[in-house]
């Protein structure tokens, strides 16, 4: 699977290029390229505020086979494009989540395309997983990882690959405060979800599902919660000292470690050897400036 580009390797920091700037596009590969020739014939459908409609679209390009993907008004203009970029038909829908999913309901039927759900589906969880491999064999010493969680797609693949190659591992989430739905199912001990969101990571609203659920439940051992002007600091942290362009969700993890709720927590004191998941590198930046003056 095409997932990223050589590394930059320096000062002790592993980067990795990924393709789309996201780590969206593992788990997409290993969805359109796991069906077989009858059910791609039809194409995929999805719903999604952009950088997994990016990924599908362009690994649905790759195979050869339509991919439509509804997409929330409002959703970042750059990740539009992107969608659009890769040949994915986009069909808008309202930016709830009822919407995004009766939309995608609609083009299901009208289609026969194959769903392939931006987090609460195997295949994608299985994909997104492959980080977790790649960053523990070039850094086995590491002791914890800060992961970001929305759906929780990608933390349950980090999670279920990491500890399966060694079971001490920390997986810790990093979550906006504006939509801290994973921190509150956590301490809740069930599936929480809220009314409304209200965070400038706009990659990180989306609820978790019925299979990313116990797997956040079991082994995320605990959720760190920050402010936006706190994501906004890392970001700008990520591109004056590492030159790397990061979006809020992305850079949610930076933020986290930084956060007096990681440094003052008893808890997490030995954490010595701290693996960071920096991914998403789709910024609107006249949305983001102005959040930032706000």
């Amino acid at each position: 699977m095409i997932a990223s580009q050589p590394k930059l390797e320096e000062k002790g920091c592993l980067v990795y290029w990924e393709k789309l700037g996201a780590f969206k596009f593992r788990g997409a590969c290993n969805a359109v390229f796991s069906l077989d020739n009858d059910e791609a014939a039809k194409g995929v459908v999805t719903h999604s505020s952009g950088n997994h409609a990016a990924a599908l679209s362009l690994a649905a390009k790759l195979r050869g086979i339509p991919a439509y993907i509804v997409i929330p008004n409002g959703a970042p203009k750059c990740k539009v494009e992107n969608v659009m970029r890769y040949g994915g038909q986009v069909i808008w829908s309202e930016a709830t989540m009822q919407s995004r999913e009766s939309v995608a309901s609609k083009v299901l039927q009208e289609t026969g395309a194959v769903l392939v759900h931006p987090y609460n589906d195997g295949r994608i969880i299985s994909g997104q997983g492959t980080i977790s491999l790649e960053f523990l064999e070039q850094a086995p010493q590491i002791d914890t990882l800060i992961v970001p969680i929305s759906g929780g797609g990608l933390i349950s693949g980090v999670a279920l690959a990491a500890k399966s190659i060694n079971p001490a591992i920390r997986v810790l989430a990093a979550e906006p405060r504006g939509a801290d739905d994973a921190a509150r199912s956590k301490a809740a001990g069930r599936i929480i979800t809220l009314p409304e969101t209200n965070t400038v990571a706009d990659g990180l609203r989306a609820f978790l599902g019925d299979f990313t659920w116990p797997i956040v439940r079991d082994l995320v051992e605990d959720i760190i919660t920050v402010e936006d002007n706190e994501i906004i600091e890392a970001m700008k942290l990520c591109y004056e000292i590492l030159k790397v362009a990061v979006e809020p969700s992305g850079a949610i993890g930076l933020a986290a470690v930084l956060s007096d709720s990681f440094k003052n927590n008893p808890a997490l004191k030995n954490c010595s050897n701290i693996g960071i998941i920096l991914s998403g590198g789709n910024v609107d930046l006249g949305r983001l400036w102005d959040s930032y003056r706000k």
